[in-house]
């Protein structure tokens, strides 16, 4: 259209990197729906900006441009996942592009919801709108990937985060106290994690042995409930668990098998914790894909998991943990214990097929190591 706001690739990389950075605000917050960021510039100036609202609503763009007021007109909208283009709780957000009279708009990856998949940019189009896409669209594609699994293959993204000593053991031999592996920055991060994530799951036998609260103990934060879950194949979850026991005021799901006892659930669901149940799968444990399906039935986009090496191999086994992350101590166990990552999942990370190295660095005396899934 005549007037359409001209850039650089640079300035729409630059402008689009901070849309991003808004977006991750909203991340643990918006499901169902994903986290989006959106910003107007207008003459290289930030006039709007929006994050996805609590819950899914408002939208991103609604906000920016309420923040833009008639300013928008003839600016370019920066935004991190397509414009949606069907009427839900809220008008689409492509009308309201199109009716501010935003000049063009820079975005990054389709929606792959049905109900929008390439329908709102070409919205925006037919309206005269300059559409710009693709920009970030390996670092947006990551941002809500929570998002698109769950729509393609009805399963939230999974991050499993696993401590280990410096010569690699998550565990002493068994009946050995428990092991306090890392220090206070690195466990700091693992309670911003959780506060980032819809869900933080763990398996039962961590559940027993460790006794964890899984919530969320950082000032500031402290309002943030992920859903606790427990992969509790047979109901062995003891009713003084402080999972159990402080199920009132943080929601907690256990995911058993289908054939486990009734009598058991029934006492956990008296004590406010809810219960599903899946198929078995061929070990005699509950499904693990079904676990997740469940999950993402119940509109979670993304699980944090900090279960035990069993759980950890389960999941890189079944191509299941779309980011690894590992907190290492510079100090070593000095004995025979439970390693953190069985072989398999060793060879599996060092397989530049399935993934790669993303970030590594320093959390205090601890190291860190950060993988992601190949797409």
């Amino acid at each position: 259209m005549s007037g359409t706001p001209r850039s650089s690739a640079k300035e729409d990389e630059r402008f689009m990197a901070a849309a991003l950075n808004l977006a991750r605000r909203g991340l643990g917050r918006t499901a169902p729906n994903p986290a989006v960021g959106a910003l107007i510039v207008k003459e290289g100036a930030v006039i709007g900006r929006g994050a996805t609202g609590e819950g899914g609503r408002p939208h991103a763009e609604t906000l920016a441009i309420r923040e833009a007021g008639a300013a928008a007109a003839g600016a370019t909208l920066y935004v991190t996942l397509e414009p949606c283009s069907h009427h839900g709780k809220t008008p689409p957000c492509a009308d309201a592009i199109v009716a501010v009279g935003i000049a063009r708009v820079v975005s990054t990856i389709e929606d792959p919801d049905p109900r929008v998949a390439g329908s709102g940019f070409q919205r925006l189009r037919d309206a005269g709108i300059a559409v710009a896409t693709g920009v970030l669209a390996e670092a947006a594609l990551r941002a809500n990937l929570g998002h698109v699994l769950r729509v393609r293959r009805r399963r939230p993204m999974v991050t499993l985060k696993l401590a280990e000593t410096a010569d690699l053991y998550a565990a002493g031999p068994a009946g050995a106290p428990r092991l306090m592996i890392t220090g206070a920055p690195a466990n700091a991060r693992v309670h911003i994690l959780r506060a980032m994530y819809d869900a933080v799951m763990i398996g039962a036998g961590t559940a027993i042995a460790d006794d964890p609260m899984l919530n969320v103990r950082l000032p500031g934060v402290e309002d943030r409930k992920p859903l606790r879950v427990v992969l509790d194949s047979h109901l062995d979850l003891p009713m003084h668990a402080r999972l159990v026991t402080s199920a009132r005021e943080y929601p907690t799901l256990v995911i058993a098998g289908e054939g486990a006892s009734t009598e058991a659930g029934a006492r956990l669901l008296e004590a406010n914790v809810e219960i599903e149940r899946v198929a078995w799968d061929s070990a005699g444990h509950a499904d693990l894909a079904a676990a997740l399906a469940v999950l993402g039935a119940r509109g979670i986009t993304r699980v944090l998991c900090e279960g035990g090496p069993s759980l950890a191999a389960a999941l890189v086994a079944r191509n299941l943990a779309d980011e690894i992350l590992l907190l290492r101590s510079d100090k070593p166990l000095g004995a025979a214990g439970k390693p953190a990552l069985d072989a398999s999942s060793r060879a599996a990370l060092a397989d530049t097929s399935r993934y790669r190295l993303a970030e590594n660095g320093r959390l205090g005396e601890d190291s860190y190591l950060r993988y992601e899934r190949v797409l």
